[in-house]
């Protein structure tokens, strides 16, 4: 009987050692590990993501910013702007121009010129279909550089019916009105009309105004009766440029 009760104490002890260790090793495993609340853990986080994100390098920023400052637009020499303006052409010299090539239109460019082609402006006289250079009568010629006396003629003479209407050439500012007589002493009227590229005197017509912007086709002025001073000679206007160049590439 002594037996038996000192086998259950003995094995009550050990079970009370087992359960002291067992308790005393858990409270040391708490005591390591510090509490971590939510907050903390959102920051662990927060802190690998930003960690993690590849920063924009400094040269590629640079390198973006070089690309961007060298692609240069190129709007063209203004002449570029005038020709198409005015339905002219900017083209390289080696082309044939069916016309004539404008001067000093082309600075710093020097392959290439304005072109205006053949009948660039409008019909000028109503009733015409288009622009007839007076041919020779009892009075003279019509054309430029012809003889006339002494001199030559360096204006062109457009068929027009006497008091017919006018049309503005092209679309440019009237500048006021001009005047010129001839060796015998008769005098002409006219108005000067002019743009970027053109600059012309019309004589012998009688504008409706003197000052301001026109468009091409607008009615100018009318033909002034020539019968009553000139017995025969053809009705007409007269065309100057004013620095004293040939027309007759224009109409």
């Amino acid at each position: 009987m002594m037996r038996l009760l000192l086998r259950v104490s003995l094995i009550a002890a050990l079970l009370s050692c087992y359960v002291l260790l067992s308790w005393a090793s858990e409270q040391g495993k708490s005591k390591g590990e510090e509490p971590q609340s939510p907050d903390s853990n959102m920051k662990v986080k927060r802190n690998y993501t930003a960690a993690n994100v590849r920063k924009p390098k400094a040269g590629s920023h640079r390198k973006k910013v070089k690309q961007t400052g060298s692609q240069s637009v190129s709007m063209g020499p203004r002449s570029t702007i005038i020709c198409t303006r005015l339905g002219d052409i900017y083209q390289l010299k080696r082309y044939i121009c069916q016309g004539r090539y404008l001067k000093d239109k082309c600075s710093g460019v020097n392959k290439r010129q304005c072109c205006v082609p053949v009948g660039a402006w409008s019909v000028f006289c109503s009733g015409h279909h288009n622009n007839r250079v007076r041919a020779c009568d009892g009075h003279g010629c019509g054309a430029f550089n012809s003889r006339r006396g002494n001199d030559l003629h360096k204006a062109v003479d457009l068929v027009c019916d006497d008091y017919g209407i006018v049309s503005t050439p092209f679309s440019g500012t009237l500048a006021g009105p001009v005047s010129r007589k001839d060796p015998a002493g008769n005098q002409y009227d006219g108005v000067k009309l002019l743009n970027d590229v053109h600059c012309v005197k019309i004589f012998n017509v009688r504008p409706y105004r003197y000052i301001g912007p026109v468009v091409q086709g607008e009615a100018l002025g009318y033909v002034l009766p020539l019968q009553e001073r000139f017995s025969g000679i053809t009705s007409h206007l007269e065309l100057q440029m004013c620095d004293g160049s040939d027309p007759s590439p224009f109409i």
